[in-house]
């Protein structure tokens, strides 16, 4: 699918507000609700839309650590990537986590409530996970920019 000025428009102001009503979208995008609300549903279809969700308070909600833990892996067994992808599902610490390229296989990003349970997490799962050899760490002091994404990138091409 091509995306338009008019879908570009229609995205950034999802990104700013997904809970905004299709009428106030409408009007933002200079569309007709039913035109604007046709041209939502085609993102959704084509899947350059993939959910809506609330963006939630961390530190209110008791997480105090996040941390992006690069990891190591031995590959000489049939399986490693799929066994260890199996296991990081089932860790709530960790709230995404990526297949790089570099000195390392995956770099992980770990939210914990403080130190202690992040440490526990390290040496008591992540540690002991099949064919793991390094692990490094490195806490988020403060963020700097969150959200974006690619609209950002869109946006500056215009």
């Amino acid at each position: 699918m091509t995306l338009d000025s008019t879908d570009l428009r229609i995205l950034l102001c999802l990104q700013q507000n997904g809970r905004i009503s299709n009428q106030e979208l409408a009007e933002k995008v200079a569309l007709s609700p039913s035109a604007c609300l046709r041209r939502l549903r085609i993102l959704e279809d084509d899947g350059i839309i993939r959910g809506y969700r609330p963006l939630l308070n961390a530190e209110r909600l008791g997480i105090e650590l996040e941390a992006l833990v690069h990891v190591s892996m031995r590959q000489d067994e049939e399986g490693w990537h799929e066994r260890f992808v199996q296991q990081v599902q089932g860790w709530p610490e960790v709230v995404s986590a990526y297949i790089v390229t570099g000195h390392s296989n995956y770099v992980l990003r770990v939210q914990a409530r403080n130190l202690k349970q992040f440490s526990d997490f390290i040496v008591n799962r992540l540690n002991r996970a099949n064919g793991v050899t390094d692990i490094r760490s490195e806490i988020i002091l403060q963020a700097i920019k969150e959200g974006g994404g690619v609209l950002d990138l869109l946006a500056a091409r215009k």
